[in-house]
C-alpha cells in the first residue's frame, strides 16, 4: 500500500529538487556538456559522482535541517535567520540567477518549437508564459502534484533513451568511457554545477513542511542529491556515445534522440523537454511569490491571488528580454559568474552560521 507519509518527507524534497533543477541544470544537455563532458568523459563522470553528488547530499541535509528547526519554509525567512542583517545579499544574487535560468528556459522554449514543429519562435516562449502563470496562480497543492508526477516521466523518459542507445551504440559509449583525455578544470567546473544549482533549493523549501524529525531532514537531504543526479547521469550516459561531436551542438539532447532516428522518440522528448522547463520555472516562480507572500505576511497583509501570476509574467518577459544573448553563452558564462556568489551568501553561511545554530538551538 502506498505510504503517502514515507513520499511526502523522504522523496516529495528530492524529487521537487529534480524538478526545479531540471531545466536549468540538464534539460538541453548543454549543461552537461559545457560543465562536465567537455573535460572528456571520465572526468565528466568523475565530477559528477564525486564532487557534485556529495556536495548536494551534505548541503541538502543541512539546508532541511536548518529550515525544519527554525520553520523557514520560504527564502526570505530562511535567509533572515541564516544571514541576519546581511539577508538581501541572497536576494540580489537570487534575482540575477533567476532571470538568467528564465532567459535559458525560454531560449530553449522557443527553439524547441521552431525547430521540431515548425512553430514561430515566440510560439513556445507564450505558452511557457501561459502555464507558469495558470500554475503559480493554483497554488502549492497543484504545484507539488505537477512536479513529483513530472519527474517520473522524465525518469521513464531518459530511461528509454539510454535504453536505445546502448542498443544502437553501446561500442560508441564503451570507447567514449576508455578515452584517455582528462582535461584540467574538471573539479573546478564540479563544484561550479553544485553550487549554482544548489541555490534552487529555494523552490524546495515550500514542501518541506511535511519533515518533523532531524532524521527525517537528514535522510531526505542526502536522498535529494542522489534523486536530483540520477536523470543526469541517465543523460550523460547516452550522449557520451556522441563524444567529441556533441560538443558543438546547442541543444545535445536533441541532437542525441535525433542521432537514434526514431521519430517517435524524438517527439516524445520535446513534449516532455518543454514541460520540464515549464516545472522548473514554476517552483523558481512559486519561490518568489511565497516570499513576497511572506513579506507581506509580516506586515499584516496578505497576497491576492491575481499578482502570482502578474509576478510570474513580469519576471518571464524580463527573461526573455535577454534569451537573446543565446543558450550556450548563458550557460556559460551567466552560471559560472553566480556560482561562486551563492557559494558566499549561502553555502559558506550554512556550513559555519548554520551548523552552529543547528546545534545550539535546544
Amino acid at each position: 500500500m502506498f505510504n503517502r507519509s514515507f513520499f511526502s518527507k523522504y522523496l516529495l524534497p528530492g524529487f521537487v529538487f529534480q524538478s526545479v533543477i531540471i531545466g536549468g541544470g540538464y534539460g538541453t544537455g548543454r549543461e552537461l556538456v559545457e560543465y562536465f563532458l567537455k573535460y572528456g568523459p571520465v572526468a565528466g563522470l568523475m565530477g559528477m559522482l564525486v564532487i557534485t553528488t556529495v556536495i548536494w547530499s551534505v548541503f541538502l541535509a543541512l539546508t532541511f535541517e536548518f529550515s525544519r528547526l527554525f520553520r523557514t519554509y520560504d527564502y526570505r525567512s530562511f535567509f533572515r535567520k541564516l544571514l541576519g542583517p546581511l539577508w538581501p545579499g541572497f536576494d540580489l544574487i537570487y534575482l540575477v540567477y533567476l532571470i538568467i535560468v528564465l532567459a535559458v528556459m525560454g531560449s530553449a522554449s522557443g527553439v524547441l518549437l521552431r525547430d521540431n514543429f515548425n512553430a514561430p519562435y515566440w510560439t513556445g516562449v507564450v505558452i511557457m508564459l501561459v502555464t507558469i502563470g495558470y500554475l503559480t496562480f493554483k497554488g502549492t497543492a497543484l504545484i507539488e502534484k505537477f512536479l513529483s508526477v513530472w519527474s517520473f516521466v522524465l525518469y521513464f523518459v531518459y530511461a528509454l533513451l539510454l535504453i536505445f542507445t546502448i542498443a544502437e551504440f553501446g561500442p560508441a559509449i564503451k570507447k567514449s568511457l576508455a578515452y584517455p583525455l582528462i582535461e584540467p578544470g574538471w573539479t573546478v567546473s564540479g563544484f561550479k554545477y553544485a553550487f549554482y544549482n544548489l541555490a534552487n533549493v529555494v523552490g524546495v523549501l515550500f514542501c518541506l513542511k511535511h519533515i518533523e524529525t532531524r532524521k527525517e531532514a537528514l535522510v531526505s537531504g542526502a536522498l535529494a542529491g542522489l534523486i536530483g543526479i540520477i536523470p543526469a547521469l541517465l543523460f550523460y550516459f547516452s550522449i557520451i556515445a556522441y563524444y567529441p561531436d556533441v560538443i558543438n551542438q546547442e541543444i545535445p539532447s536533441v541532437y542525441a534522440f535525433q542521432s537514434l532516428n526514431k521519430p517517435f522518440l524524438l517527439i516524445i522528448f520535446n513534449v516532455v523537454l518543454y514541460g520540464t522547463l515549464i516545472e522548473t520555472g514554476t517552483a523558481l516562480i512559486h519561490a518568489v511569490n511565497e516570499r513576497v507572500s511572506s513579506s507581506l505576511t509580516f506586515r499584516g497583509k496578505e497576497l491576492p491571488g491575481i499578482y502570482r501570476p502578474l509576478i510570474a509574467s513580469v519576471l518571464l518577459i524580463a527573461a526573455f528580454a535577454i534569451s537573446l544573448f543565446g543558450l550556450v553563452d548563458l550557460i556559460a558564462k551567466g552560471y559560472g559568474a553566480v556560482s561562486w556568489g551563492f557559494m558566499l551568501v549561502y553555502l559558506l553561511p550554512l556550513a559555519t552560521i548554520g551548523v552552529y545554530k543547528i546545534f545550539s538551538k535546544k
